[in-house]
C-alpha cells in the first residue's frame, strides 16, 4: 500500500467514525514532511457552523498549530471531493497537491450536493440560485490602503 493510500484510508476511517457519532460521511488527514499534522471530521452536526467541514475544521487546526496561513508545505487527504469552499480554502492557504478517496458524484448519489453546486458556480451571478450582486458605494474600495500598508 502506498503512503498516500494509507493517508486516505485514514481520512475515509475518520468519516466512518464521524457518522457513527451521528456526523457525515467526511473526514481529513493534513500531512507534512511525511507526519501527520491533523485529523478532522466534519464537524457542522455539533457546531452548528455550516463552514466546519473536515478540510476546513483540519486546515484552521494546521494554520493553528504552525502559526501560519501559509500550508504550502502541506498535503490535504480527504475522503470525499472537496467542495467548492474547502477547495478555495485549501487554495488561499497554498496547498499545492491534495488527494480525495471518493468523488462530488458519489457522494450526490447518497444526497450530498457538492458535485450541483460545483455546477452551479460555474454560472453567470444572475442565473444562480442565491442572488449575489454588486452594490459599488461612493469613495475608493480599501485595496489600495492595503497593498500600501504592506509595502507592495
Amino acid at each position: 500500500m502506498s503512503t498516500h493510500e494509507a493517508y486516505i484510508r485514514e481520512a475515509v476511517a475518520l468519516a466512518a467514525e464521524n457518522v457513527a457519532s451521528g456526523g457525515t460521511a467526511y473526514g481529513a488527514v493534513i500531512v507534512r514532511d511525511g507526519t501527520v499534522l491533523v485529523r478532522a471530521a466534519n464537524a457542522v452536526h455539533l457546531t452548528n457552523d455550516p463552514s466546519a467541514h473536515a478540510e476546513m475544521v483540519a486546515l484552521r487546526e494546521a494554520s493553528r498549530l504552525l502559526a501560519r496561513s501559509d500550508l504550502s508545505d502541506c498535503v490535504m487527504y480527504a475522503s470525499g471531493r472537496p467542495c467548492p469552499m474547502c477547495h478555495a480554502a485549501m487554495r488561499l492557504a497554498g496547498f499545492r497537491e491534495g488527494y480525495f478517496a471518493f468523488s462530488a458524484e458519489e457522494a450526490e448519489e447518497h444526497g450530498a450536493a457538492n458535485a450541483a453546486l460545483y455546477a452551479e458556480l460555474c454560472r453567470p451571478l444572475d442565473e444562480q440560485p442565491m442572488r449575489l450582486r454588486q452594490i459599488r458605494p461612493a469613495g475608493e474600495a480599501p485595496y489600495a490602503a492595503w497593498r500600501a500598508r504592506r509595502g507592495a
